[in-house]
């Protein structure tokens, strides 16, 4: 007889300058938030979601991982992400007569097809989509993959660190786990992940990420900007951009708009694709139309985003909950975290939520 043992982990988030370090445990039905950490690291470490300095990088978590708030880290385990502009997404459609033993083989055919490298230097795998109405003539599933050469480097930053890596997932995934419920049926929604050197889009439906594509424009791009018009420091832009956002002064406001309005022009270029080439085509209209758009990642905390892109898109623009899964009575017992916080640790706090059982 075999026994699950639940493992002991922690969440990592890696991006080009910075890593978040979320421990969480499960109780009940949600979770607590009991260790949390981050360190930034500096240009060139990581370009573009490849590691190009593999010591320094470990170095770096090494020391965060001494520093974290909460409790001490002891776990060697962890479920790190893979960067989601390194990353390849998409939704397969396979005959509902299929077999289980049948699906991975039909899976790695499709899969030649889609992903656009060779099998043989990527890493994939996929999982079955779960619909509030299944289809009679098919059945979807999501493939995922990345590859090799980027996904191995971070397999070495861990080893260097002295971590056991019990998961890799990639970013939209694990933002995905963070702001719904587990059994949440949600209609499409648009998740906005505003990082801090790239902005990610994410479309969930029915439990599932559906579509996924990864654009420059980032919180940097907003600062450099500031600081090219008002004669500024990056470092004093930054400043300025944060206390001011787009609801204080009106030049700092004037100064970041076409910025914005390409970033809304962008938005609106995705939703109409994602309408145009929704998979599930035989759902109703209503099925299809995109409720809402969730904004998350450091970049979300911009005083008056919300508004500026709901006056553009003529949609409900909003904050993610990125806490939803985290029982906040129980956790003045843990480690306090808010949500204006939560924003810039929404991957971080995903993959720590990410349940891993072993033999």
């Amino acid at each position: 007889m075999q026994f699950a043992f639940k493992k002991q982990f922690f969440g990592l988030d890696i991006s080009d300058l910075s890593l978040k370090i979320v421990k969480a445990e499960k109780k009940g039905l949600g979770f607590v938030v009991v260790s949390l950490g981050e360190a930034k690291i500096p240009a060139g470490v990581i370009e573009k979601g490849e590691v190009k300095d593999k010591k320094t990088l470990s170095d770096i978590l090494t020391k965060a991982l001494k520093k974290v708030k909460g409790k001490k880290i002891t776990t060697k385990n962890v479920v790190c992400s893979v960067p989601e502009e390194k990353s390849f997404v998409d939704i397969l459609r396979l005959p509902a007569t299929a077999q289980e033993q049948d699906i991975t083989t039909m899976v790695e055919g499709e899969a030649e097809n889609r992903i656009p490298f060779p099998l043989s230097e990527v890493y994939f795998d996929f999982e079955k989509v779960s619909t509030r109405q299944p289809n009679k003539t098919f059945q979807e599933v999501v493939l995922a993959a990345c590859p090799k050469r980027v996904v191995e480097a971070y397999f070495e930053v861990l080893d260097l660190a002295g971590l056991c890596p019990v998961a890799m997932e990639v970013e939209s995934f694990a933002i995905a786990r963070a702001i719904f419920a587990k059994d949440d049926f949600s209609g499409p929604v648009l998740i906005v992940d505003l990082g801090q050197t790239r902005t990610s889009f994410v479309m969930f439906s029915d439990k599932n990420v559906k579509f996924t594509s990864t654009i420059p424009f980032s919180s940097d791009v907003l600062t450099q900007t500031l600081a090219q018009i008002m004669k500024l420091s990056p470092a004093k832009a930054e400043v300025l951009k944060i206390k001011e956002g787009l609801t204080g002064k009106k030049k700092v406001f004037e100064a970041m708009t076409p910025a914005l309005n390409d970033l809304a022009e962008q938005i609106r270029t995705y939703l109409n694709y994602y309408k145009s080439h929704v998979v599930s085509s035989e759902l109703s209209l209503k099925e299809k139309a995109v409720e809402k758009i969730l904004l998350c990642g450091g970049g979300a905390s911009l005083k008056g985003l919300g508004e500026f892109l709901t006056s553009q898109l003529g949609m409900q623009v909003g904050l993610a909950d990125c806490l939803k899964n985290i029982l906040r009575k129980e956790q003045k017992v843990a480690l306090e975290i808010n949500k204006q916080e939560a924003l810039s640790f929404t991957t971080a706090l995903g993959l720590s939520q990410r349940e891993i059982y072993g033999n």
